[in-house]
């Protein structure tokens, strides 16, 4: 059984990994003007869409849907895979969000606690349900409340969103722990790792932004050796 790690020990981690870029960084002690993550509730997650739409410059708002749960996702994979790299694997059940328009979206906790673990097994146990359960799954039904797209391509985002989280810093003790996840469900089948790194069986969707494309690891690519 993973033992408790003390608050400080919690801040410390996830200040060290904020270090590696914005992606990886939780607030702590943050007051109660911060709003409960992920709200169940669409209309705010709404407006975020919205607003990405616009900034894409696409007309399809379940292409700027797609985009960004494949973004939370990441900010909540991101640093929890990361921490538990060090050791410690922070407790996201009272995660929070805040929120304006015009702002970046920031994450944050009010009370950091979390566990020690010592090895990938036990940090993929501890995080899978946290994360998948208790984040990315009330946020994919409430996103799904306002557009349509198909509830696999949503976690073939989150298992994108997971493995791409190995791109930023040494990947160290999180390819462990990464591949742990990948292999549960509903990750699973949602892609494969190979010599060219993580290849996803679906698509984001962000081909269909006015200049964008495929990204390199989308399901659609033919231009992979052997491929």
């Amino acid at each position: 059984m993973a033992l408790e790690a003390r608050p400080a020990e919690v801040v410390k981690v996830l200040d060290d990994v904020a270090r590696l870029g914005p992606y990886f960084e939780i607030a702590t002690g943050v007051g109660a003007a911060w709003r409960p993550f992920p709200e169940v509730d669409g209309g705010r997650l709404l407006a975020v869409a919205e607003e990405y739409r616009e900034r894409l410059g696409t007309d399809e708002l379940r292409v700027a849907a797609s985009i960004l749960f494949q973004g939370l996702a990441s900010r909540v994979w991101s640093p929890v895979v990361a921490a538990a790299g060090r050791g410690v694997v922070p407790d996201l059940s009272g995660l929070r969000w805040r929120w304006a328009p015009g702002e970046a979206l920031a994450l944050g906790l009010g009370e950091p606690r979390g566990w020690r673990v010592e090895d990938a097994a036990e940090a993929a146990g501890l995080i899978h349900p946290m994360v998948v359960d208790g984040q990315l799954r009330p946020l994919s039904e409430a996103i799904l409340s306002f557009a349509g797209l198909a509830d696999g391509l949503l976690w073939g985002n989150a298992a994108s969103a997971l493995a791409g989280s190995l791109n930023v810093g040494p990947a160290g003790s999180r390819g462990a722990i990464v591949r742990d996840l990948l292999a549960r469900e509903p990750l699973a089948g949602a892609g494969s790792i190979g010599r060219d790194g993580f290849v996803r069986h679906n698509c984001c969707l962000y081909y269909r932004v006015p200049g964008g494309g495929m990204c390199g690891d989308c399901g659609l690519r033919d231009d992979r050796p052997g491929i």
